[in-house]
């Protein structure tokens, strides 16, 4: 299998690691709001849920990025990026819905979840078939 860079899943990527970034000026942002120096990590909860929301997001990339490209690379690059197009309006309603209340930040998850899961599923599910139908055996 010859495995090509599609452009649709790169964008992707680089939209998701934009959000990742802007997260994370968000959270120096609210180191100067909330005077909160580094390398303290409690005090406001306002500031709390920001940091959150930053530790939370890479935690989700560490699974979504492998996700996207193998469901790109073994079912379809216009799917992984219509999914992952998907993941990052999840990752942009978690954090504002969590800046606002932890309790807000569901709708966003559970969308950012089922994203992942459809990713990570799909791609597991097509590079068994692909192991299956190759007649190789480990």
């Amino acid at each position: 299998m010859t495995i090509t860079l599609s452009p649709w899943p790169s964008l992707v990527t680089v939209c998701a690691l934009i959000v990742y970034f802007g997260v994370t000026i968000n959270v120096g942002r609210a180191r100067a709001k909330y005077k909160i120096s580094p390398p303290q990590m409690t005090g406001n909860p306002d500031f709390e849920r920001v940091i959150r929301v930053q530790q939370n997001t890479l935690e989700q990339l560490i699974i979504f990025l492998p996700s996207l490209w193998l469901f790109a690379a073994f079912v379809s690059p216009l799917w992984a990026a219509g999914i992952g197009a998907l993941w990052i309006v999840g990752r942009i309603l978690f954090a504002w819905g969590y800046y606002q209340a932890a309790e807000k930040r569901v709708l966003g998850f559970g969308i950012t979840s089922l994203a992942t899961i459809t990713l990570l599923g799909g791609s597991f599910v097509k590079i068994i078939l692909a192991i299956a139908n190759s007649g190789n055996t480990p």
